[in-house]
C-alpha cells in the first residue's frame, strides 16, 4: 500500500499545496497513492495525538509512506527520529518530496535521517539565540520593548483634528451622547478625549 500524508499546523493553511507535491511525486514514479490522510494540527503533538498517530499503526511491512517534507512528521529532532526508527524498524520506505530523500531499513538511511534532525535542531536554537542576543542588544542600547506604557499621545485620537469644535459643543451645552453622534463614535471615547483635553489644557 502506498500512502500520502499531510499535516498543517492552523485551519488558516490549506493542505491542497501538499497535496499537489506528492500526487506530482508520485506521477514522475508511475505510482498511485491508495490512502490518503491529511489533518489539521500542530507538530508539537505526539504522534499518537494525531492522526499520523493511527496511520504509523496501520503501516506494514513493505508499504510506502509518501511526505512533503520531514518537518511534517514533528517539530523536533527526538519526535522525528523516533516515527522514522519505528518506520525503518517495521520496513517502511519513506518518500520526501522537498528534501528528495528515500528512507528504508539500512545504515545510509539512518545515517541521513540523524544528519537531517541534528541539523534541523541546531538551526531552531540558533535562531532562538539570534534573538535573544538582538533583545539584550536592543535593551542595552535603551530601546524599550513591548508596548509602550502610559498614555497615548493625545495628538493620536481618532477626535483630535475636531478638538476646537468639540470644545465649542460643550461650551455651548451639547451633550457628550449628541457629541458622540454628530461625529459617529461612542459616548465612552467622547468622554476620555474631553478629559483629555481637560488635563492638558487644550481648552485654555
Amino acid at each position: 500500500m502506498i500512502y500520502g500524508y499531510i499535516r498543517v499546523s492552523t485551519d488558516k493553511q490549506t493542505v491542497e499545496n501538499q497535496r499537489f507535491e506528492i500526487e506530482e511525486f508520485a506521477q514522475k514514479r508511475n505510482i498511485t497513492i491508495d490512502e490518503w490522510t491529511s489533518e489539521i494540527i500542530s507538530g508539537t503533538k505526539k504522534a499518537d495525538e494525531r492522526l499520523l498517530g493511527v496511520l504509523l499503526e496501520r503501516l506494514e511491512k513493505g508499504d510506502i509512506l509518501i511526505i512533503s517534507e520531514l518537518s511534517r512528521l514533528g517539530r523536533n529532532l527526538l519526535q522525528i527520529m523516533s516515527i522514522l526508527n519505528d518506520l525503518m524498524e517495521k520496513e517502511i520506505t519513506l518518500y520526501t518530496v522537498k528534501e528528495g530523500y528515500e528512507l528504508g531499513n539500512n545504515i545510509n538511511s539512518k545515517v541521513l535521517a540523524f544528519a537531517f534532525g541534528l541539523s534541523a535542531e541546531i538551526e531552531r536554537n540558533l535562531i532562538s539565540q539570534r534573538t535573544k542576543e538582538a533583545l539584550a542588544r536592543k535593551r542595552a542600547e535603551g530601546v524599550v520593548l513591548g508596548r509602550p506604557k502610559g498614555l497615548a499621545k493625545i495628538t493620536t485620537y481618532k477626535l483630535y483634528p475636531y478638538k476646537k469644535d468639540i470644545i465649542n459643543m460643550r461650551q455651548e451645552g451639547l451633550s457628550l451622547n449628541k457629541i458622540a453622534r454628530f461625529y459617529e463614535v461612542n459616548r465612552a471615547t467622547v468622554s476620555k478625549f474631553i478629559k483629555r483635553l481637560e488635563k492638558e489644557n487644550y481648552g485654555d
